[in-house]
C-alpha cells in the first residue's frame, strides 16, 4: 500500500535520538496524507523525512480535546 504526503508546516521536535546510527525526531507536523485536508500529526521521522513510524494525526476538534486534557494535568500536578 503506497501513501503520499506533504508536510504543511513543522510544529515542533518533541524528542530526537539515534538508532542505528540514523537520527529520528518525534514530531509535531501539519501534515497532509493522500491529498487531504491536513490534520496535526504526531510520529517519528528520520532525518531527511523519508522514513516514518506509526503515529497519530488529530483533527482541530480533536486537538482542541486533547489540549484541553493535557492542560488539565499539568495544573494539576502544580
Amino acid at each position: 500500500m503506497s501513501f503520499t504526503y506533504n508536510i504543511v508546516s513543522r510544529i515542533a521536535v518533541l524528542r530526537e535520538y539515534e538508532s542505528n546510527g540514523e537520527t529520528w525526531r518525534k514530531e509535531l507536523n501539519c501534515i497532509s496524507w493522500n491529498d487531504r485536508e491536513p490534520k496535526l500529526d504526531i510520529r517519528e521521522w528520520n532525518g531527511d523525512h523519508t522514513k516514518c513510524t506509526k503515529g497519530i494525526t488529530l483533527t482541530p476538534d480533536e486537538a482542541s480535546k486533547l489540549y484541553m486534557a493535557l492542560n488539565d494535568i499539568v495544573h494539576e500536578r502544580s
